[in-house]
């Protein structure tokens, strides 16, 4: 006798060309590679000079992975530094923003748990 076997689908292969974009600040890219409730992936592009505001997330935890260029962090009042192939791990309540200090463009993953959906809190 056969049972009824439920398969699941196959797990989808997800870039930058299939991904939601959307555009932040001063012509920031950024793509949700994965945001569900717990868990929050993307893959963001920064032009030279450009930065985010100030800010802080009361349950989310984050780190940022640079892909290209060097990231400067400020991190509670103190600058951080990450080189490309470096990361960053910024537990939640941290307050931060990242800068593209460089003459090219920064590329970088974040990925945040839980998703920040909700849980951005600017400074300025």
């Amino acid at each position: 006798m056969l049972k009824n076997i439920q398969t699941n689908p196959p797990p989808a292969v997800v870039s930058t060309s299939n991904a939601t974009k959307y555009v932040w600040g001063k012509n920031c890219e950024a793509w949700n590679l994965l945001n569900n409730d717990s868990l929050s992936i993307k893959h963001e592009k920064m032009p030279h000079g450009a930065e985010e505001i100030l800010h802080y997330h009361k349950q989310s935890q984050q780190f940022f992975y640079i892909l290209k260029g060097r990231a400067v962090f400020e991190v509670d009042e103190v600058i951080v530094i990450v080189h490309e192939g470096e990361g960053l791990h910024l537990e939640a309540g941290r307050r931060h923003r990242i800068m593209n200090k460089d003459e090219g463009a920064l590329e970088f993953l974040v990925i945040s748990q839980p998703s920040t959906s909700s849980d951005r809190h600017n400074l300025v």
